[in-house]
């Protein structure tokens, strides 16, 4: 038999189509019925996202919370950068290397700029090693807010995760351009020292810069466009401000203290100490730059903490 019900016919003798009878629910299996008794029904855990007041806290455990997400974050980054290039990740190393050689023609050769007794082409590139990560990371992580309008909208995570993915995506350069420079110190026939092993604390404090001035500037980008702009030419002043390709020895002694109030000044005059062995060990210029740099991030993380709530809105 068919499982319908007829309709009866109509006053004017049309009968109704048949209605089809709903099957019976099936009984939940045992299975099923013991996961129920064994776990009882909980809540759902539920998210509050609140407007931020007072005192920002950067809340960095939310980071560690998401560090799957930075992780994928950070390897987007890698690959969106070299896609679809004939040299790849050789653009990392060709960057610098270019750089070098101009600086070694017009400083080196034609102004005759002193490199602490040092090849001038080594001088430069073992400056330009972290300067290339810090003005990569600084020139990224400022546009990572913006140009990630579309996932900021949509979903929630943290914002602080956009630009310090950015900033850590540029350690595949990094490592690039560091195999270059040892490379070329042995064609030069220079040894690495002992000092070789504070050469990681020098990239975090290159590291800890960029991300601090990143946060700063990426916030302020959603807020005023006008900062896209001027990014370059912050980048460029910046270079030139920092002993790249002059030394600091340069620099009257009255005034190192102060110089010091650029971080990358610190970073520089390190990745020289501890490479090539130029000078004595900057200790003053690299405490003042750590201090710096430390400051930039503490107030960048508050900062970007404390704007994030209109991030959405004006994006």
């Amino acid at each position: 038999m068919s499982d319908s019900i007829v309709v009866p016919d109509s006053p004017r003798g049309v009968q109704g189509p048949p209605i089809p009878v709903p099957k019976p629910l099936r009984a939940p299996s045992a299975s099923v019925v013991a996961r129920r008794a064994a776990d009882p029904k909980k809540p759902k855990p539920v998210v509050y996202i609140r407007r931020s007041t007072g005192l920002v806290s950067p809340r960095l455990d939310e980071l560690w919370q998401y560090r799957e997400l930075l992780y994928f974050l950070v390897w987007r980054d890698v690959k969106v950068r070299y896609k679809q290039t004939a040299l790849g990740i050789a653009w990392a190393v060709m960057q610098p290397l270019l750089t070098m050689a101009v600086f070694s023609l017009f400083f080196g050769r034609f102004a005759k700029v002193p490199s602490d007794g040092v090849p001038y082409p080594l001088f430069a590139y073992c400056a330009l090693v972290p300067w290339g990560f810090f003005a990569n990371g600084l020139n990224m992580g400022s546009n990572s807010l913006v140009e990630s309008a579309n996932l900021i909208r949509k979903v929630y995570l943290p914002r602080l995760a956009l630009p310090v993915a950015t900033v850590l995506s540029g350690g595949v350069d990094l490592g690039g351009s560091l195999l270059l420079l040892l490379e070329m110190m042995w064609f030069y026939g220079l040894a690495p020292q002992l000092t070789l092993v504070y050469v990681p604390l020098f990239v975090l404090l290159a590291l800890v810069t960029a991300m601090g001035v990143s946060l700063w500037l990426s916030a302020l980008n959603v807020q005023y466009r006008d900062v896209r702009y001027t990014i370059p030419f912050l980048i460029q002043i910046w270079m030139f401000a920092t002993p790249i390709a002059y030394p600091s020895s340069l620099v009257p002694q009255k005034w190192r203290m102060l110089y010091g109030l650029n971080p990358m000044a610190g970073v520089v005059e390190g990745f020289r100490w501890a490479l090539l062995g130029t000078a004595t060990r900057p200790g003053g210029i690299v405490l003042v730059s750590c201090l710096a740099a430390c400051l930039s991030l503490v107030t960048g993380l508050r900062y970007c903490r404390h704007a994030e709530k209109t991030f959405a809105d004006v994006v």
